[in-house]
């Protein structure tokens, strides 16, 4: 047994008790899990608003396209080239102020005593427009290394012997990186990475991660950066573009376009087709976009939350100061520079960002910690659970093993019991068949002895085949009104004289008016008789024997049958044991006294076959009390018969 729970508790319990403290491990991790997937869930939603921003901005730019060449296809460009600023902002409100400057740097429109609006641009941009100053921008560099664009970079007029191997190369450069060696080999110096104006809560590193304090401001930096260039240098041979620039810290977003075939369709005398085109491919119109505009068009985007995160998140556009410029929910209030998760859109909107904050910041802490102690409230069952089955399961296979003892101790138990009287009845059959014995008192006693083994060996059987029949559920009663008095004072006038020639004071206390019972007759003298006969073994010295019939009244009515005798009685813990089969509270080998651990086993079975009961008590002055209690039936209570 030792051996076999140990290898149980090495096998199962152990590495149940490693697998529960992992799991109990990982508990610390799970604000950090959850975190973690509703950061990847959030990061997809502010990066996929990103993008549409992006495509907006694309499709804001091929609009301005448009409404230049559909402006070009009528009239003659240098014609509108004057009245430029006004014609775009008539038919395209996204324009605050509508430019044309020439290749070689002259601002053609607006004209510097126009409107306001007009004056200042020129102010701000006449010498970078002109060619006569580096200024910072923001571009992006992947315009360069598109399929598109890589006829126009080799078509630059700056572009050399190189250009090839920078393209061939491009595949493997970052936008940074292309931008920096697009820099370094064409003339102007690029500004390297700024720090981000927002600090997102589950910061997501583009950047290689290093160790220290420094990866902090790392993580801090913006993946677009600024470039110190002239225009000229800037747009190169290409048809069309956009760029970004602060002047004042107030961002100006630029788009600009070169018609690649114009066509004059002025009255009067054309000049020639060589000098009209030649004029014509130098000017570049181009427009500042309306910030207060885009911020409007851009307000629907910010607005399109799924409804199943629509109260859990706050969407919001951030300008480059981190100023909320729309907000999905309008009345929310937060720390702008600390969002949850960023994600900067872009070079044509530098420093702009898609921020995504929480509306209640400690649910997620609450849902960690009800996640936590959901799945530690399930490890604890789990564990409590692997305890409570490996105890059942030692307990059952404790009580296996005992009963397959105790069917050991039966096998032998009944091969002596079964040898006695087969024994007793060969020897005295024989002295008396063999003519041995010739005087008649011992040859009636002998033939009394042959008849009581007789008896006691039919017992026996009859007590195993029973304990087998009701074992498989086979054992059959014959149901029917009875008088239990009646049945006790036969089956006590049968066993008396057994008990009387060995010994026994017997004494029977049966009244005399009939007690009713519903029941099989014999199975109860079986049950008497199994009761009678524990008594005799188990009697030691003290040879008496009493056997009373009561009848009560509370809790309900009944009848007991009590068989009392002086002799060894039951050990103290095993009053319900000695009913279970195969048990025996004295071993009948080392104790000598017979039986085979079945019969109370049987009597108690019979009895809750009839509704009734068999137990047990110690006798006041030593000894055992067995009683058979039984339901009664009144007078008008008819017996059935039932099987």
């Amino acid at each position: 047994m030792k051996k076999v729970a140990l290898v149980f508790v090495l096998a199962v319990f152990v590495p149940s008790l490693v697998l529960a403290w992992l799991a109990v491990r990982s508990l610390r991790d799970q604000q950090f899990l959850l975190e973690r997937q509703q950061s990847l869930l959030y990061q997809g939603i502010a990066d996929g608003k990103a993008k549409d921003i992006q495509d907006i901005l694309a499709e804001d730019q091929r609009a301005f396209t448009a409404k230049v060449a559909a402006l070009l296809s009528d009239n003659n460009s240098m014609e509108i080239a004057k009245t430029f600023d006004d014609l775009l902002r008539k038919d395209w409100p996204l324009a605050e102020v509508g430019f044309v400057v020439t290749a070689t740097g002259d601002i053609l429109a607006p004209s510097p005593y126009a409107r306001p609006e007009a004056r200042l641009f020129c102010a701000d941009n006449g010498r970078f427009l002109g060619n006569r100053e580096s200024v910072e921008v923001y571009w992006n560099p992947k315009q360069l290394l598109n399929p598109s664009g890589a006829n126009t970079f080799a078509n630059n007029s700056f572009a050399n012997n190189s250009t090839a191997n920078l393209l061939s190369q491009s595949s493997s450069l970052s936008a940074n990186d292309a931008n920096a060696e697009y820099s370094k080999r064409y003339g102007f110096s690029s500004k390297g990475q700024q720090a981000r104006n927002v600090i997102p809560q589950q910061q997501q590193s583009v950047y290689p991660q290093k160790s220290g304090a420094a990866d902090e401001n790392q993580q801090q930096l913006s993946k677009i950066a600024a470039s110190e260039a002239e225009f000229r240098q800037l747009i190169g041979e290409d048809s069309e573009g956009a760029l970004a620039r602060f002047v004042d810290n107030k961002l100006n977003v630029l788009f600009w376009y070169r018609p690649s075939s114009p066509v004059s369709k002025a009255s009067g005398k054309m000049a020639s087709a060589a000098a009209q085109q030649q004029s014509e491919t130098q000017l570049i119109f181009g427009a500042q976009l309306s910030l207060a505009h885009l911020k409007e068009d851009l307000r629907p985007l910010t607005q399109q939350v799924e409804p199943a995160l629509r109260d859990e998140i706050c969407l919001a556009l951030l300008d480059d100061t981190a100023k909320p410029m729309t907000l999905s929910h309008p009345d929310f209030r937060a720390n702008w520079k600390r969002p949850f998760v960023a994600t900067e859109i872009g070079e044509t909107l530098p420093h702009w960002e898609i921020a995504v904050y929480l509306l209640d910041p400690a649910k997620l802490t609450r849902s960690a910690h009800t996640l936590k102690l959901t799945l530690g409230l399930l490890i604890t069952v789990l564990v409590l659970a692997i305890g409570v089955g490996s105890w059942l399961i030692v307990t059952d296979l404790n009580r296996q093993l005992t009963l397959a003892r105790q069917k050991t101790d039966f096998v032998s138990n009944v091969s002596h019991e079964l040898k006695t009287p087969l024994t007793s009845i060969r020897m005295f059959s024989e002295l008396l068949a063999e003519g041995r014995v010739l005087e008649p008192a011992k040859q009636r006693s002998y033939l009394a002895i042959i008849t009581a083994e007789a008896a006691r060996l039919t017992r026996l059987i009859n007590n195993v085949l029973d304990f087998a029949r009701i074992e498989r559920g086979e054992k059959k009663y014959q149901f029917q009104r009875a008088d239990l008095s009646a049945l006790v004072r036969e089956t006590a006038d049968t066993y008396r004289p057994h008990l009387e020639a060995n010994g026994f004071q017997f004494e029977c206390d049966v009244p005399e008016a009939p007690v009713w019972v519903n029941g099989d007759r014999d199975a109860l003298a079986q049950v008497l008789v199994n009761l009678l006969s524990n008594a005799e073994k188990y009697s030691d010295h003290g040879k008496e024997i009493v056997l009373q019939v009561r009848q009560q009244t509370a809790p309900l009515p009944h009848v007991e049958v009590k068989v009392l005798d002086r002799g060894l009685g039951v050990p103290g813990g095993s009053e319900e044991k000695i009913f279970e089969k195969f048990y025996r509270a004295h071993d009948s080998l080392s104790s000598g006294i017979q039986g085979s651990g079945l019969g109370l086993t049987l009597a108690r079975q019979i009895a809750q076959a009839h509704g009734g009961e068999v137990v047990y008590e110690p006798r006041d002055g030593g000894g055992s009390c067995f009683s058979l209690r039984l339901p009664v039936l009144t007078s008008e209570q008819p017996g059935t018969t039932k099987t």
